[in-house]
């Protein structure tokens, strides 16, 4: 009996038995398989396997083909959404760029725009500045800052930072305040004279009954210990602004300051795995910063950059999410100085400390907040935070104090 010609083997199966065969994918799939086979969700061919797509679902090669890689996250899509640098960007990626108001591409490296609009590097070039500030205006518009310098800003305004001090690691301090009032326009007067070019006001709807959020722009540690206007906070203090638990003190640290990832997760895990010691430091537990599980057991991979936060909420102890800095959110505001000066002082002492531990320091206890402190006390730059870790550790009823 002469032997008979087998099909060749299913793609999906193996089996070589006698049947129908289907082309997918260029090859042979036998009738039993086929539809056991997923279907693109662009084009509605089956496929013996398909591609994940941030945006577009599931894919197969043909379709995958015709679409472009992600500039950040280098997954393909289907988004159109271009970048001022050459590509496109995935509509989850998207949140980590400013859309230019001109040209309508997405930027990283935006510039402020009267009216609270966004320009890109190439587009900026074409608009006027202000002879006083430096802020882009649009057309025959006027400078928004200079027009109304009391003006209590938005919550969403964003200017261009002016960073004081040598970096690379700069601070960014929010200090919220509960402001009386009736007294409300003399308080906002009294801040931004003091603040000067250093800072601005904004609203934030958080602070009850009324209060503003004094923003500071990029600083080193050593510039804010001579440079920020410590006497505002005791004049606001004596006129009768006030500070609790409910209101807080946020300080941004740039990424630029950390030398790689690695170094920012040795820094997350440092405050993560002292959450006791930095909560009594901070003076309150908060819902708007707790310290997440998730986050800690995630700390490597956000360590790689802020598009690695996805689904993590913003209200915790280090938000990940700012592209340009991490946000240390743990802190009770203050009008004391020497308070917000030792927030500062952690922050800055923090990232500094945790740039030198090395993998053997760390199986040592490099982690441990005595090391750290031990380390703290032989650096003279940091006598602020001192001061306040012993005035914590003198005062027997010292209490962590929750803000719901």
């Amino acid at each position: 009996m002469p032997d008979v010609e087998l099909p060749d083997p299913c793609g999906v199966c193996r089996t070589r038995e006698p049947g129908t065969r289907y082309t997918i994918d260029g090859g042979p799939v036998c009738e039993g398989c086929v539809y056991r086979c997923p279907q693109c969700n662009r084009c509605g061919a089956r496929a013996i396997t398909l591609t994940s797509t941030t945006c577009a679902g599931q894919l197969c090669s043909d379709c995958v083909s015709r679409l472009r890689p992600c500039v950040v996250c280098a997954e393909v899509t289907s988004a159109t959404q271009r970048v001022d640098t050459g590509g496109v960007v995935c509509e989850i990626c998207a949140r980590l760029f400013d859309l230019c108001f001109q040209c309508e591409r997405f930027t990283r490296h935006s510039r402020y725009v009267v009216g609270n609009q966004r320009a890109c590097a190439e587009c900026a070039r074409d608009l006027r500045s202000c002879s006083d500030c430096g802020t882009l205006i649009r057309g025959r518009g006027q400078c928004d800052r200079c027009a109304d310098p009391y003006r209590v800003w938005n919550y969403f305004y964003r200017p261009d930072p002016i960073f004081h001090g040598d970096g690379p690691l700069f601070l960014g301090m929010e200090l919220e305040v509960i402001v009386p009032q009736d007294r409300y326009e003399d308080m906002v007067a009294i801040a931004v004279d003091a603040l000067g070019p250093l800072g601005y006001l904004k609203r934030d709807s958080s602070i009850q009954p009324a209060g503003f959020e004094i923003v500071c722009h990029p600083m080193t540690y050593q510039y804010a210990l001579t440079g920020f206007p410590w006497q505002m906070l005791d004049d606001l203090h004596v006129l009768g602004c006030r500070t609790n638990t409910s209101v807080g003190l946020h300080v941004h640290a740039s990424r630029a300051g950390f030398t790689g990832p690695a170094h920012i997760y040795r820094w997350m895990k440092l405050v993560y795995r002292n959450h006791a010691e930095v909560t009594a430091l901070a003076r309150r537990t908060s819902r708007y910063a707790p310290f997440e599980s998730g986050t800690r057991a995630r700390a490597k991979d956000l360590a790689k950059g802020a598009h690695r936060a996805l689904g993590l909420p913003r209200n915790q102890a280090i938000n990940p999410h700012p592209r340009d800095t991490l946000e240390l959110r743990v802190f009770a505001s203050s009008l004391e100085a020497q308070q917000v000066q030792a927030a500062l002082a952690f922050t800055d002492a923090s990232i500094r400390y945790t740039a030198e531990l090395s993998v053997s320091q760390i199986r040592a206890g490099g982690w441990d907040w005595d090391r750290f402190t031990d380390w703290l006390s032989r650096r003279l730059e940091y006598r602020p935070l001192v001061a306040e870790l012993a005035d914590l550790a003198d005062d027997p009823q010292e209490v962590v104090l929750c803000a719901s």
